[in-house]
């Protein structure tokens, strides 16, 4: 008499979810990491499907086509809530970390997409308005005091700039400094924004 217990009827479609999941989550990530280097129009949906490691009929199949796929991408929601996850006395020191390291350990940057809006056209205008909505205005809303959405848009222009020099430009020191380090250099420059001045 065998003693191994059967599975549940029930765990082979909830495997398939999570292996559905992880892939439209793999596909999202490859979309993201193109469009933090290059145009949209220049990214194509084989070049995505090769780095999510799956075929393309695979990407159609969850997203429908290519527009569809850079329709999500183009949201900064789960980004900006990674990001701002700090008190605001810490803020500008965990943004800049939250930026080396997602350059370091993801190769991409959480913001940097927004460089690569094109300034013509529905994608270029959909990219901004939400980065406008979920990323800048989200931040001043956090931040008291006078000109808080001038100083979210300088501090959100100080990360980008950080994340060009990493990513884009491939500065050599930045690369080769510890994080905590930059975060101590970085950090207070884009703090400086966050709080208001007595």
């Amino acid at each position: 008499m065998s003693t191994e217990s059967t599975p549940p009827r029930d765990e082979a479609p909830r495997s398939a979810r999570r292996d559905a999941e992880a892939t439209k989550a793999a596909i999202l990530r490859a979309a993201r990491y193109f469009l933090a280097r290059q145009a949209h129009a220049d990214i194509t949906l084989k070049a995505v499907a090769e780095r999510a490691g799956v075929s393309p009929p695979l990407v159609l199949k969850y997203f429908g086509n290519k527009d569809a796929v850079f329709a999500r991408v183009m949201s900064f929601e789960e980004d900006a809530a990674a990001l701002l996850d700090a008190p605001l006395e810490d803020l500008g020191r965990h943004m800049v970390r939250h930026v080396l390291v997602s350059q370091r350990e993801h190769g991409s940057d959480p913001l940097l997409r927004i460089a690569f809006a094109p300034l013509q056209g529905d994608h270029g205008d959909v990219l901004r308005a939400n980065f406008r909505a979920q990323v800048t205005r989200r931040l001043a809303a956090r931040l008291p005091g006078p000109d808080a959405g001038l100083r979210a848009e300088l501090a959100l222009g100080a990360l980008l700039g950080l994340g060009v020099i990493y990513g884009i430009a491939r500065g050599t020191d930045v690369r080769s400094t510890p994080v905590e380090q930059t975060v101590d250099r970085y950090g207070p420059l884009v703090q400086a924004q966050l709080t208001p001045r007595a």
